[in-house]
Parts: C-alpha cells; sequence; structure tokens
C-alpha cells in the first residue's frame, strides 16, 4: 500500500477547490493541509490570483481595429 505525499494530494485538489467542485468533506481536507502548509498555500494565492488576472484580462476590451490587425497577421479573413 503506498502513501500519498499530502502536498501532492493537495496538488491534484487545487484546482477543483478552486472551481469549487470538491465535497465538504474533501474541501475540509484541501483547507486544513493549506492552512498547515506554506509552500501549498503559496501555490494556491499563486493560482487565485493567476486566475484572477486572466478574468480581468478577458473582460477588458481590445482597442478597436486591434483584432482586425492580429487576424491579418495570423493570415485569416475578417469575418472569421
Amino acid at each position: 500500500m503506498s502513501t500519498t505525499d499530502p502536498c501532492e494530494k493537495c496538488e491534484q485538489m487545487l484546482q477543483p477547490y478552486l472551481d469549487r467542485e470538491l465535497s465538504v468533506v474533501e474541501v475540509g481536507e484541501a483547507e486544513q493541509h493549506l492552512n498547515a502548509c506554506e509552500y501549498c498555500r503559496r501555490r494556491y494565492r499563486f493560482e487565485e490570483s493567476l486566475r484572477r488576472y486572466v478574468r480581468l484580462t478577458a473582460s477588458e476590451r481590445m482597442p478597436p481595429g486591434l483584432l482586425d490587425k492580429i487576424k491579418e497577421l495570423r493570415g485569416q479573413p475578417e469575418g472569421i
């Protein structure tokens, strides 16, 4: 029987935790580990801030004409 490293298990649970896909029991396990492990807590904060950054940048509008210029550079027709 192999023992799973607690940090490895936390890493496997991190994305589902951030996506709020874990059961109540799993959330408790993840939070207990995050409260006790500085390394995993830093990783969690990084992932959370990365997601926040992506949401922010994905919601900002491009300047007029930029999307057409990108399509032109990629060689795609403007109507796509």
